[in-house]
């Protein structure tokens, strides 16, 4: 089916008509944020239409299906419900109409090397509680670490997650808050001033890893993630986060939207320093008013728009830049259910710094490593068959930038995590094994156009953030806004439902129709 035949009639290329429409946005990119950028830009007035070179919308969220087995690819946990209840409501919809969110208590269980583990979530005197019992005489230091968190998530979330950072005067603007902050630290060296047990530091820091970031150089404003989910809870979407992403698509679609799955962008059109609209991999062109591009903030400077002329974000810089670890992720079903785990593990592996170092500094593929461990069938019975589990199982790698040949090392790899997990959390796993499969650096190179195969695009270190990021209003072409992991303020499903909003602030009210 061609791409004329799914869009409606006034989003076609085509001679003027007699009657005004309202203008045209194009959104490169179905993931979360490419959704909610469309459902923001259809609320203010623009038509809109979304094309994506996968088959289903999601991005790095899309679902796998495999065995009667349901894994989601990406994001697994949602910790600000009130950034999608936003979407619904700008189309005069209840969320929870459409999408259940359960909330999770503990969050996590934090498993260490040396067997202790420590369940994450509840409240906060029985968090005291339970720091007490784990590590004697640190839950003072804990206390101070929520106070300071709490202090950073008022400024940093709810002031400056979803305000533009276009100039540099805005920048300024913040330096003095950000200075409150003490932006200047690392999030670890932060925790490690208030607790000296290295478990707690490692539970307490960890956060950013989420995102892209290594804790021991990511800026003290990511403590905020600790009152964020204090603030609104760890939720899990019923049927995964893939239910969100089809109650999203629906709502586009609701709107009387275009949604183009399949659909393959190589190049935004532009005219006398304006965007005019997007060329396709067939060649077929289609106009727009506006373009929004979800896709990696790299492949939209370095790819598609490889023909433009770059005032900041030019091929030296891009390829100076540095990007976030990838990720190697086994999703896998057993025919057994392991009822001792809780829905969410965290493992630490018996190095913290120095595996963290090999990740991002040396680009090595350590033996030894940290995983994250999620089992929805825990909650959710509808991901797995009858008396089976679901399993997704995360470990932070090196990037592409470390030569590591994924084709050979992938196997390899996974035998490892399998067995570290016979061994520790699922004994007699090979025996119960049912499904599997695979995703490695190269998938989000090759699927997603991930640049170097970067789980999170840019690293969010402090002169990768806010205004040294790349800006939601492009600072090379008018008309292009950017959302997404790759632009302000950075990856994680809250972070990028903050980019869409961003939009708000920096794309003009429709006021007419050019194309009319």
């Amino acid at each position: 089916m061609g791409l004329q035949s799914l869009l409606p009639p006034d989003a076609r290329e085509r001679a003027p008509l007699p009657y005004p429409l309202r203008p045209h946005a194009v959104v490169i990119g179905a993931g979360i944020g490419g959704l909610a950028a469309a459902i923001r830009l259809g609320a203010r007035g623009y038509r809109v239409t979304v094309v994506d070179r996968l088959n289903t919308p999601g991005g790095r969220a899309t679902v796998l299906k495999q065995d009667g087995f349901t894994f989601d690819r990406g994001p697994t946990l949602i910790t600000a419900p009130d950034l999608l209840e936003e979407l619904w409501a700008l189309c005069g919809k209840r969320m929870a109409d459409h999408v259940t969110l359960k909330p999770l208590d503990p969050f996590y269980r934090i498993t260490f090397a040396d067997g202790s583990h420590l369940d994450w979530g509840g409240d906060e005197e029985t968090m005291r509680a339970r720091i007490a019992a784990f590590a004697p005489g640190e839950a003072e230091g804990y206390a101070k670490i929520l106070k300071e968190s709490a202090a950073i998530y008022r400024v940093g979330y709810e002031q400056l997650s979803a305000r533009p950072f276009s100039h540099v005067t805005d920048m300024l603007k913040a330096v003095p808050q950000m200075a409150m902050m003490r932006a200047d630290r690392s999030l670890y060296k932060m925790v490690a001033r208030h607790v000296t047990d290295e478990r707690l530091r490692m539970a307490l820091s960890f956060h950013p890893l989420f995102i892209g970031g290594n804790p021991f150089n990511v800026t003290a404003v990511y403590a905020l993630i600790l009152h964020l989910e204090r603030e609104f809870g760890v939720h899990y979407a019923m049927g995964g986060t893939g239910a969100v992403v089809a109650g999203l698509a629906d709502l586009v679609r609701g709107e009387g939207h275009a949604l183009c799955p399949g659909t393959d962008v190589t190049r935004i059109l532009h005219e006398h320093g304006r965007v005019t609209g997007v060329e396709f991999a067939d060649g077929a062109r289609l106009k727009a008013d506006i373009v929004v591009s979800n896709a990696c903030t790299a492949h939209t400077y370095g790819t598609l728009l490889a023909d433009l002329p770059k005032k900041r974000w030019t091929v030296r810089k891009l390829a100076n830049a540095r990007y976030s670890m990838g990720v190697f992720v086994w999703y896998f079903g057993t025919r057994h259910r392991y009822e001792h785990l809780h829905h969410h593990t965290i493992q630490m592996g018996p190095r913290y710094r120095g595996l963290l170092d090999d990740i991002f500094t040396g680009k090595r593929l350590s033996k030894d490593f940290n995983l994250y461990l999620h089992r929805p069938s825990a909650t959710d019975p509808s991901v797995a068959p009858e008396g089976h589990d679901a399993f997704y199982c995360l470990v932070p790698v090196p990037n592409l930038q470390g030569k590591i040949d994924w084709r050979r090392e992938a196997e390899p790899m996974r035998r490892r995590i399998q067995s570290h997990l016979e061994a520790t959390l699922l004994p007699k796993l090979g025996a119960n094994l049912v499904t599997s499969a695979v995703m490695t650096p190269l998938d989000f190179e090759s699927r997603l156009l991930s640049t170097h195969g970067a789980a999170f695009s840019l690293e969010p270190t402090l002169f990768q953030s806010a205004w040294f990021r790349p800006h939601n209003r492009s600072e090379e072409l008018d008309g292009l806004y950017l959302v997404g992991a790759g632009t302000h303020p950075g990856a994680g499903v809250p972070g990028v439902l903050c980019s869409a909003k961003v939009l708000d602030e920096v794309v003009p009210a429709p006021a007419g129709a050019p194309h009319a």
